[in-house]
């Protein structure tokens, strides 16, 4: 593999890393308030917790650039603030492959947490245990399974992430050109196409090992969890 495609899968998976890294603790902090409180519009922002999913993520870059670019609204503060800037960042790539894993985050730690027997959060509320205390022994614990599945598609999501980022990052070498960018790239440029495929058959390999990490770990995670 040449430099550009090294630099290229090096960004991703920093991207990735990154995008899970900020979005994991968010999305169970979400999923635990999908899963276990009942609120007026909770229909409404289920529903908009899944759009990046079904709109073009063409769109969702695109109003991340009009929130969080240098002219946005947000983005404009944070320049003017903190100096601060996402549009055409690395950063900024992160957070679009946050944003578009996001759902794919939520869903599986929901799911876990909604399959947890509430009788056992209220044996030990009747044992005296707080709140907290009860979310992070025993809640978090048995979401577990949830929670490695949500870290992993959300990782690969993230890897594979291509509109949203370039709309609002670009393709800049060495800073938001992540792989799906180098494949596009790759494919535009005389004599590229080994190189897009080269990086093609990594993104594959990276993407099947994710899905194989998320059904062992999973499985394991949930014998662990019943003590089997």
């Amino acid at each position: 593999m040449g430099y550009d495609e090294v630099q290229a899968l090096k960004l991703s998976l920093k991207v990735a890393l990154w995008a899970v890294a900020i979005g994991l603790p968010l999305a169970l902090a979400v999923a635990t308030l999908l899963a276990r409180c009942d609120f007026p519009g909770k229909i409404i922002i289920d529903a908009l917790l899944h759009m990046p999913l079904v709109v073009p993520p063409v769109v969702t870059g695109y109003l991340l650039l009009l929130w969080l670019g240098r002219n946005g609204v947000i983005g404009a503060w944070l320049d003017d603030t903190f100096g601060i800037v996402f549009a055409f960042r690395w950063t900024g790539a992160v957070i679009a492959a946050a944003v578009m894993s996001f759902p794919l985050m939520v869903r599986p730690i929901r799911l876990a947490i909604e399959a947890i027997d509430p009788r056992l959060e209220e044996a030990a509320r009747t044992l005296g245990a707080s709140p907290l205390s009860i979310y992070a022994t025993i809640t978090v614990p048995l979401a577990l399974p949830g929670l490695i599945v949500a870290a992993i598609l959300g990782f690969a999501k993230s890897l594979g992430e291509f509109g949203a980022t370039i709309t609002f990052v670009g393709n800049i070498p060495d800073e938001t050109r992540t792989l799906a960018n180098a494949i596009y790239t790759f494919m535009q440029t005389v004599d590229g196409d080994a190189a897009a495929m080269r990086l093609v058959l990594v993104a594959i390999a990276i993407s099947f090992a994710a899905l194989i990490a998320v059904e062992l770990l999973a499985r394991r995670a949930q014998a662990r969890t019943h003590g089997l």
